[in-house]
């Protein structure tokens, strides 16, 4: 219902002040209206939340500007009116409703600019897998959960380290088979069902199509990375006389060098060309080794790609290079230096890959220091007079090379990053790994080795990391191992903050690297942390990052100890026997002296007796693995623990079996027993033990049957005490 008129002047008065305030705002949002008619989502649509209630039986005048023409409307409501700022203009109006000019040039003024200043957007457009990649980040990782690797069979989670490699191994040979016969019978395989397309699920080209001699064919052969095909092909185009391309010819000779003149593996990964020698995987001695990496081969005399390299009417920079990375990769320390000054006495002008493979090969060729560190700078002299811009690797490869290089290490390190920054180079995290091994060697004090480590770690703070250097993957362990050894906490806290930033954890590398990376990290928390923060990164960790060997679970089992937790000692025995260690003798023994080692409240007693039960099951031989041997100190630890929570009987078969496993109890496991026949009142189990200690030929068997009279007894068993405490008096 409309407001009598009477009210409509009243309440426009009312509000001048409010709507004056807010006038060069609501200019600039005007609506267009048709003439006579106001746009219904005035009232309706309130933008960004302004809206107001005001008091009722208000009146408005809703007034816009176009081509000079004004249109108004005058509303009136009863009730409360949202109005958006954004969609009408409010102003108080004389009885004549007229415009200034000063008022009709700001107006014109403020369309113009608003109508400059649109801009439509650009269309977005966004990738197949797009919301396939927001639906993952929004997905935590469950730490109660193995790793995402296993999901697909549960029967299969690895419980152990040994176990992860082992059923990694195995599943990725099973997809290696399976990708081997889908290549080898491509028309069984020509349906795509994968939404979008998934090329690896796809059977790939392997056999070779071409069969006339032509270079057309040679191309396909080394598109196959078949080897020995490709350089018959490449003869037969010699004998022939055809002209094969210098492009074709780098293509044959980057392959032949590639693979050390052999066929590769067939299903096996790829080999890539990292520009570093083959002596890095003999460096890992702990690290597993893929039957490839053993039988690598080594560069031979004369071998086809030398042929090749000799037959060549032209030899450029890209020839020299393969050859040169080629021999390098393969051993040919010595060889491929030849090679190098071969190429400066023909003149032709070295690239930077033939720089950085040379570089990383320097400490191989001399013996001293000073020599090797000589022949680094006479690489890169060279690389300045050639005019070759060196790039990250170049860098990477002098800083590795250093690590070779004794007391000239530390200082040529700085220059080094000094010279990387001159040239607008970011360090990557191999060359903060060179940097750290070259200062963890050369320091004399802890001290200085963490202060590197922290002006590393603050330089990296908060970085979303990539991988660009094949090392990268072992900075996270060596830093790791550096806050272990300095026993620098803090440290180790913003190491792993930095793996966890993004997606750095990527370059944790291999599952190895990732078990040595979480193990060293684990054993810095268990000596320097609270238990219970101990045990929130246990949780955190094990088993979806972390695979415990029997080293760390004693870590932590010092760290119970050590703050007085040894409550939980029967949860951790029940990760350990789920973690598979529970047939490692010292871990087991170290449960058990815990356990037994001081006397706990009842409830605490009953739950280690019902553990020390369960811990006396993995000494039996009917788990289908070696099982343990008992020991005296296992058997009285458990006994122990059993009379303290009142089970006597049990108790009772455990002394037994001394006797079975040819074993001697000691004397105040057997004083502790007579204790507990005495407080449950049982003269005929007291009797017993005085006698099995006489089996034992125990100097404490007089003693025993001395304090066994005390028990109301019969006078047969009065009798056979009395003559075992005589015994026992002659013996001592």
């Amino acid at each position: 219902m409309a407001a009598p008129a009477r009210h409509v002047g009243r309440y426009i008065q009312k509000n001048t002040y409010f709507l004056r305030n807010n006038f060069e705002q609501l200019w600039s949002h005007r609506m267009f209206l048709e003439h006579g008619k106001c746009c219904p989502s005035v009232l309706s649509t309130p933008l960004n939340g302004s809206s107001w209630s005001l008091p009722p039986s208000t009146a408005f005048i809703y007034v816009t500007y176009n081509k000079n023409t004004i249109y108004y409307r005058v509303v009136a409501s009863r009730g409360s009116v949202n109005i958006a700022l954004k969609h009408c203009f409010f102003l108080y109006f004389s009885r004549s409703f007229g415009w200034t000019p000063s008022l009709r040039q700001q107006a014109a003024e403020t369309n113009t600019e608003s109508t400059d200043s649109f801009v439509i957007p650009r269309k977005k457009t966004w990738s197949k897998e797009a919301v396939l990649e927001t639906l993952a980040s929004t997905v935590g990782r469950d730490p109660t959960a193995h790793p995402y690797l296993f999901q697909d069979d549960p029967y299969l989670s690895p419980r152990t380290s040994n176990e992860f490699r082992m059923y990694s191994l195995s599943q990725e040979s099973g997809r290696s088979a399976a990708k081997y016969f889908v290549n080898s019978n491509p028309k069984f395989f020509t349906k795509d069902f994968a939404e979008p397309h998934i090329p690896c699920l796809m059977p790939e080209t392997v056999s070779v199509l071409l069969e006339e001699m032509s270079e057309e064919a040679l191309k396909e052969r080394i598109s196959l990375r078949k080897v020995t095909a490709a350089v018959d092909m490449y003869d037969q185009l010699m004998q022939a006389g055809t002209a094969v391309s210098m492009e074709t010819a780098h293509e044959l000779l980057d392959l032949i060098c590639l693979y050390c003149d052999k066929d590769p593996v067939q299903g096996g990964p790829q080999a890539e060309d990292t520009e570093e020698p083959g002596e890095e995987l003999r460096k890992r001695k702990t690290r597993f080794r893929r039957a490839s990496d053993v039988l690598r081969a080594t560069w031979r005399e004369n071998n086809n790609a030398e042929r090749i390299f000799n037959l060549l009417p032209e030899r450029d920079t890209h020839c020299y290079s393969a050859l040169i990375r080629g021999m390098v990769k393969h051993g040919a320390y010595a060889k491929a230096f030849s090679m190098y000054t071969d190429m400066l006495n023909n003149r032709v002008t070295a690239d930077v890959h033939v720089f950085n493979a040379l570089l990383s090969a320097a400490p191989e060729v001399r013996d001293k220091y000073k020599e090797r560190w000589d022949l680094i700078t006479e690489l890169l002299n060279h690389m300045k007079e050639q005019k070759v811009q060196p790039n990250l690797l170049t860098f990477n490869s002098v800083l590795k090379a250093l690590r070779r290089c004794g007391f000239l290490a530390k200082t040529q390190a700085l220059c080094t990053l000094n010279e990387m920054k001159a040239v607008e180079i970011a360090p990557s995290l191999a060359s903060y790994d060179h940097v750290l091994a070259v200062f963890f060697r050369a320091a004399t004090a802890g001290e200085s080795n963490t202060d590197v480590l922290r002006e590393v770690m603050s330089e990296l703070a908060g970085s979303s990391l990539t991988c660009q250097d094949p090392d990268d993957v072992l900075f996270f362990s060596s830093a790791m191992r550096l806050c272990m050894d300095n026993k620098d906490l803090e440290l180790g806290y913003k190491v792993q903050s930095l793996v966890e930033h993004g997606e750095n954890w990527r370059l944790l590398g291999d599952s190895y690297q990732q078990t040595v990376f979480y193990g060293r990290f684990f054993n810095l928390l268990c000596m320097m942390e609270h238990i219970d923060v101990v045990l929130e990164w246990y949780r955190r960790l094990v088993p979806s990052l972390y695979y415990p060997n029997h080293h760390g679970l004693r870590d932590l089992l010092q760290a119970l100890d050590t703050d007085g937790r040894l409550d939980l000692l029967p949860t951790i025995w029940k990760d350990i026997r789920s973690l598979g260690h529970d047939n490692k003798s010292d871990l087991v023994e170290e449960v058990l002296t815990l356990m037994a080692r001081d006397t706990h409240s009842p409830e605490v007693q009953e739950a280690f007796a019902v553990c020390a039960l369960d811990v006396k099951s993995v000494f039996g031989g009917d788990r289908g693995r070696q099982s343990l041997e008992w020991s005296n100190a296992s058997l009285s630890h458990i006994t122990s623990l059993l009379l303290r929570a009142n089970k006597t009987q049990e108790a009772w078969e455990m002394l037994q079996l001394f006797k079975s496993e040819n074993r001697v109890p000691n004397e105040g496991l057997l004083e502790d027993f007579l204790s507990a026949c005495r407080s449950h009142g049982s003269p005929t189990r007291a009797v017993e033990l005085v006698q099995l200690s006489a089996a034992f030929c125990l100097s404490a068997t007089g003693r025993l049957a001395k304090q066994a009279l005390e028990f109301d007894l019969t006078e047969e068993q009065r009798a056979v005490l009395s003559e075992l405490e005589a015994t026992g008096e002659v013996s001592d």
